[in-house]
């Protein structure tokens, strides 16, 4: 969809629809453009507040016929909520909203206005909230799909109608912003949404090189052999048991600048979770194509970070593998040796997200960053503590901190876990130096204390849980069923905020 600004009065549009946010808690008499459009359309807006047929609930739409009365063919009312809740995100989902009411009504063109009144939000906020909303709420994943014709198709154009000139310069960019981050979430739902027999650790690793090239990234791969001369031992343990060889993607945003901070991103890759010996049982196994989306999560980031020219070094470090059983698959009660030099046994085979994370967290001081963090669908404790609305971060306080409020922002929250010594007990082993699992008692939990075992000395560090998060059975506003790009945004936000 094409996303332009112009200047210019919205009532004044020749357009197959406007787009208009209202507040649940809207005044009568209506005022500013609202009130413009109400008058020439002798009442029928506000009349429809009179007789409850439309309450501006959040994200309610109703189209409205104009008969000629204004040059737009029609007015698409959508809901903005309780006035004093209004945010960023309440306007995402609006645009979300209004454009998938657009898609409905076979609409090409919409032209909308950023909303009046006590509004805390700059032009260029607004622009970007409306580009990404109505971008992500328009989002299909259709490459598998031969028979289209039920499928009505996508409007061509939406255009931000500023009265200000002097704002137009700011909502461009905002409108470019959103876009990028749209794109890049979409990047990283496409790649959880494609089945495991065509997005494999290769399939991957291609994807990236072929992103990298476009958005100016530097990428290079570490195969099996690279990763064995390493002693990746960990991670290689997890691909025993497939057919598919490992793969480590690095991707890295202005390589070579001593003179910018350097944040690395790390993002579970397994693109396909049998549980390998511990072998998951059969109900809904085909949704582990989904736990390779914290990689996926990382390559979004990246992108979104190299287009938007984020002043810092960025490396990404997605660690690519299946999780199968074979005759050489690891077993439960295997020792292996870790990069850092610490000994892991194996309980259960099915926890072997950690098992990768953790060489490539070690392998992550090659980069001396500032600040190291991780990404990952990595347990079912995460969704029985938090259900559907945040995920798990533990760590560094001022990193948990910085996500918690790139997270309000962005409506990717999370929610701080603790990872107190006590906990480091649960995983004590009689043969080695840790075991891989500690009961399900406080599962995520320690799950991160695992990780935390294998994060370089002195380096701030944060651990993110999406179990649950990144792939899922409800659509929201400008999130469908699959895929849910969860953590890109998210990042993103982080980057561009870096010790804000």
């Amino acid at each position: 969809m094409d996303l332009r600004a112009i200047v210019g009065q919205i009532d004044a549009q020749s357009t197959q629809a406007l787009g208009l946010g209202l507040f649940e808690d809207e005044e009568m008499p209506l005022s500013g453009v609202a009130a413009n459009l109400d008058q020439n359309l002798r009442g029928a807006i506000s009349e429809l507040f009179i007789q409850g047929d439309f309450r501006a609930k959040k994200n309610e739409t109703l189209a409205l016929y104009t008969y000629g009365l204004i040059p737009a063919k029609r007015i698409v009312l959508v809901g903005l909520g309780k006035r004093e809740a209004f945010s960023a995100d309440t306007l995402r989902q609006a645009a979300a909203s209004l454009a998938k009411k657009a898609r409905e009504l076979g609409v090409s063109e919409l032209h909308v206005s950023i909303p009046e009144g006590k509004v805390v939000m700059s032009p260029a906020t607004a622009a970007e909230a409306i580009a990404e909303g109505a971008s992500l709420g328009l989002y299909r994943f259709t490459e598998f799909k031969t028979e289209l014709n039920d499928q009505k198709p996508d409007p061509d154009r939406l255009v931000l109608v500023t009265p200000e000139s002097d704002e137009f310069s700011e909502i461009e960019a905002g409108l470019r912003t959103g876009q990028i981050i749209a794109q890049s979430t979409a990047l990283a739902r496409t790649l959880v949404n494609g089945p495991s027999n065509v997005v494999t650790p290769s399939h991957m690793a291609q994807a990236a090189q072929e992103m990298a090239a476009a958005s100016g990234l530097h990428c290079r791969i570490l195969d099996k052999t690279t990763m064995e001369a390493l002693g990746m031992r960990l991670l290689l343990s997890v691909n025993r048991g497939g057919d598919e060889p490992a793969q480590m993607v690095i991707l890295e945003h202005n390589p070579g600048d001593p003179k910018l901070p350097t944040v690395v991103l790390v993002g579970k890759g397994i693109t396909f979770d049998t549980g390998g010996i511990s072998l998951k049982p059969s109900q809904n196994l085909e949704k582990m194509k989904g736990d390779m989306g914290g990689a996926a999560a990382v390559f979004g980031a990246l992108r979104a970070a190299a287009l938007l020219d984020v002043p810092l070094h960025v490396v990404g470090l997605t660690p690519l593998t299946e999780n199968m059983p074979d005759a050489r698959a690891t077993k439960p009660g295997d020792v292996i040796r870790s990069l850092k030099g610490l000994t892991v046994e194996i309980i259960n085979t099915d926890a072997e997200g950690r098992l990768i994370l953790a060489d490539t967290l070690t392998y992550a001081e090659e980069f001396i960053p500032d600040a190291i963090l991780d990404v990952a669908t990595l347990t079912g404790g995460r969704v029985i503590a938090l259900g559907d609305h945040a995920a798990a971060v533990m760590g560094d306080d001022d990193l948990i901190e910085a996500l918690r409020r790139a997270g309000e922002r962005t409506g990717e929250r999370v929610w701080p876990l603790p990872l107190f010594e006590a906990y480091g007990e649960q995983l004590k082993s009689e043969v080695a130096d840790l075991m891989n699992v500690g009961g399900r008692a406080a599962s995520t939990i320690t799950a991160g204390f695992f990780l935390s075992k294998f994060v370089p000395d002195d380096i701030p560090w944060a651990h993110i849980d999406i179990a649950g998060l990144g792939l899922t059975d409800k659509a929201e506003a400008y999130t469908p069923k699959g895929g849910t790009g969860f953590g890109v945004r998210l990042f993103i936000e982080l980057l561009r905020n870096w010790r804000a």
